[in-house]
């Protein structure tokens, strides 16, 4: 109820939100003070010895921030960059950190995004709060450049390029703070970034994100198929992020019959969580996914896609990182 107000004003009006209008206010204050502590220097920032790009967002979730991370590591690998990627690891269990990402971990032991995005660039992932000190560890360990994920507002560490992510369907919503609305920092902030990037169809200004060249991956084996294998058919569809209307209408737009079961963002899902009592496909993202392949059944699939950004936004980006 209270995501749904996020995107129409007129829910405001409406009890119980009126009341979320001062912990907004109060919210909004805070965030504005502390990045201007930062901003005057009273606040210490970290300086590394290689290049910081930050993937960030200015609302909650669901702007394509992970598969953008996973296409901006592999450029950074193809142009000969030896990138390492930095992440909180929301959702990982508690231990010595910093902790270096291996594909064969549990997503319980670091996250599910940084197990994702470790299986699918083999790129050194690292996780811990504290960016600068796993910043320090990934150069140690021959990383010439960072890709701090979800680090928009971690401004302990300072950054060479900013890349903002916005869902090009919501946008900002309400335009209101959380928790009334959806967002960590005014739209204002979106003027300082180097690049915004749109999932979908951006304005001036603004580079547009599609994903292609959809397919299915069964996760026992890693086998591929057209997704016409189940247009037609009735699937259930496992959703653990924060946006997961988009991934079920893209699989109605790829032809399928679905049935949704949306799970809270980086939710914990077990072998239970995919018996639905019949024999139908199971089809799942691919932060899913990582969580599911150990107990998966034969009819589970994850979506899997490619990210197109047009080669100009390419060429500007590796512009700007070789002048930082």
């Amino acid at each position: 109820m209270i995501e749904r107000s996020w995107q129409r004003r007129w829910y405001l009006w409406l009890l119980p939100f009126p009341l979320l209008l001062v912990p907004a206010a109060l919210f909004g204050a805070a965030v504005a003070l502390r990045r201007s502590l930062y901003r005057h220097g009273l606040l210490p920032r970290r300086r590394l010895s290689v290049p910081v790009i930050v993937v960030g967002n200015i609302s909650v979730g669901g702007n394509g921030k992970t598969p953008f991370t996973q296409w901006l590591v592999q450029l950074l690998q193809d142009h000969g960059y030896r990138p390492a990627v930095l992440s909180r690891g929301y959702g990982g269990r508690k231990g010595p950190r910093p902790l270096r990402v291996d594909a064969s971990l549990g997503a319980d032991a670091c996250g599910d995004e940084p197990l994702l995005l470790a299986q699918a660039t083999g790129a050194p992932v690292y996780v811990d709060a504290n960016r600068a000190r796993a910043g320090r560890q990934a150069i140690a360990d021959g990383a010439n450049v960072l890709v701090c994920d979800d680090g928009l507002q971690h401004y302990r560490l300072r950054r060479d390029v900013e890349i903002v992510l916005v869902d090009g369907q919501r946008r900002f919503g309400n335009g209101l703070p959380l928790p009334a609305g959806p967002l960590r920092e005014p739209r204002s902030r979106l003027a300082e970034a180097d690049f915004v990037v749109v999932k979908g169809q951006g304005t001036a200004g603004e580079t547009s994100m599609q994903f292609v060249n959809f397919r299915l991956r069964r996760l026992q084996n890693g086998a591929l198929f057209e997704p016409a294998t189940l247009a037609g058919r009735t699937v259930h569809a496992v959703a653990g992020i924060a946006a997961p209307g988009g991934f079920f209408d893209e699989l109605r737009r790829l032809g399928m019959t679905v049935i949704e079961h949306p799970q809270p963002d980086h939710a914990v899902l077990r072998e239970q969580s995919l018996d639905f009592g019949d024999d139908l496909a199971v089809v799942m993202t691919g932060k899913d996914a990582v969580k599911c392949r150990p107990f998966a059944h034969s009819r589970c699939y994850a979506l899997d896609f490619d990210v197109r950004l047009d080669d100009a936004f390419a060429a500007r980006l590796l512009e700007k990182l070789g002048r930082g």
